[in-house]
């Protein structure tokens, strides 16, 4: 069929004109359930894959093991496909294959080739995104997908697919307007990944429950950190063992800090759990650490004698892993911080760890619909305990001022969303737009 050049009587031409229009196709932002997307896969014959799968859930960690998951595989040889969300700076970023973002032109033939499909079938924004990756991945024959899952599991549109393995890095409080209000009810759903006779790895130390009860009612092949397989090293290396493989001295990638240990540690036994269909050398593992990328996690850079140390962390638990990581640091004479979150996340929880680090709060916004007013959110702030708040309108005000006042020894600590550390990366030219031509991989510069 041929693709339609209008939708909705909307002229689409452009990447940004697509994106815009998905986020009027669905009522609304987020929509859990599974009939409307498995009604389009079917529609595409995307319903049986001609690949391997591993869904990636869980409340912190996800991007980390998807990143190292990516780059192991690739350093084996496989022709990896991977799926994130949500991204820093563009949405190609969402879209992955063999390491290399989706280039504009390929995925606006993506979404006129959903168009035709999905008939009067609406599809939320992620849902959208989540058919266009699997339909680029079996255009390019990828040989394994990686896919994040983006609020949940059990009715998150990646589950979906008949996975071949699961992963569930962490299980904290967050999404709870969605997922429940206790640990309990968010591990039900995020053991919806898991799969009657595979594997079923859990990298959380104290996992709740509802999730061990349902994998053992699916009867899946569960295998937990701390019984199957564990992780120990210090700051620069660290030991994987399992149920049959071991290895020492492994490289701890750039990004993130301790809690990659566990992250790391579930990704080798994923890995080990998959060896049958997809071997991989164990001289491949520690390239691939060492190879893997990911920005906005312990992010650190430095730019004219003073430290910028970005982190998505956007709740409670992610956030009390950033300040943990920060203390551990050298002491700098002062301390900033650059601050914005979304409405449904807890600010308390999130601001508690670092009210006795920051000597100076610059709040702000972010585009995001959902962002808290900087107005507001200064005297939230206040409330809270942080003394000397400042309120900017928006991100790029916010990093002008702090780097103009800032001096030689100070640290600056970015954080509380991906709303605001992808723009406030932009506005310190951290970041580029990689070229739709060549290679992707240099997407954001070092220190």
């Amino acid at each position: 069929m041929k693709a339609k050049p209008y939708v909705n009587d909307v002229n689409l031409n452009t990447l940004e004109d697509w994106l815009n229009w998905l986020e009027t196709l669905h009522p609304k932002e987020i929509e859990l359930g599974l009939d409307r997307i498995r009604c389009v896969l079917d529609k595409l014959s995307l319903v049986e894959l001609p690949f391997r799968t591993i869904i990636v859930g869980g409340t912190n960690g996800k991007g980390s093991c998807v990143a190292m998951l990516d780059s192991i595989y690739r350093c084996a040889g496989y022709r990896v496909g991977a799926f994130t969300s949500p991204h820093l700076w563009r949405f190609n970023e969402r879209i992955r294959f063999n390491g290399q973002e989706i280039f504009d032109e390929p995925l606006i033939e993506l979404f006129r080739c959903i168009e035709d499909a999905r008939g009067l079938t609406t599809l939320s924004y992620f849902e959208y995104s989540v058919v266009a990756a699997l339909l680029y991945f079996v255009r390019n024959k990828v040989e394994l997908a990686l896919l994040e899952v983006g609020l949940g599991g059990r009715l998150d549109a990646v589950n979906t697919i008949d996975a071949d393995a699961s992963l569930v890095v962490s299980v904290e409080l967050d999404h709870q307007d969605w997922l429940g209000k206790d640990r309990e009810s968010i591990g039900r759903e995020k053991a919806g990944i898991f799969r009657s006779g595979r594997p079923a790895v859990v990298a959380d130390r104290n996992p709740p429950e509802s999730l061990l009860i349902h994998a053992q009612q699916l009867g899946s092949s569960l295998r937990l950190i701390g019984r199957d397989f564990d992780s120990s090293g210090t700051r620069d290396t660290w030991n994987y063992k399992g149920w049959g493989l071991s290895k020492e001295n492994l490289p701890i990638p750039s990004f993130g800090g301790q809690e990659q240990l566990d992250n790391m540690a579930g990704c080798l036994a994923i890995i080990e759990s998959m060896n049958e269909c997809l071997p991989v050398e164990l001289p491949v593992i520690p390239r691939g650490l060492s190879a893997a990328q990911l920005a906005g996690r312990t992010d650190r850079h430095v730019r004219g004698d003073v430290e910028w140390i970005f982190d998505v962390a956007h709740n409670p638990a992610a956030a009390q892993v950033f300040a943990d990581e920060v203390i551990q640091l050298p002491s700098p004479r002062y301390t900033w911080a650059i601050f914005a979150t979304m409405r449904d996340k807890d600010l308390s929880g999130v601001a508690a760890p670092f009210i006795d680090v920051v000597d100076r709060w610059i709040v702000t916004s972010t585009d995001s619909e959902r962002s808290v007013n900087a107005e507001i959110l200064g005297g939230l702030m206040k409330t809270e305990g942080a003394s000397n708040v400042c309120s900017l309108a928006d991100v790029m005000a916010a990093c002008k001022l702090v780097g103009r006042l800032a001096q030689s020894g100070h640290r600056v600590l970015v954080f509380g969303s991906f709303y605001l550390v992808g723009p406030a990366m932009t506005a310190l030219a951290l970041y580029s737009i990689p070229s739709q031509t060549g290679d992707q991989s240099a997407r954001w510069t070092g220190t």
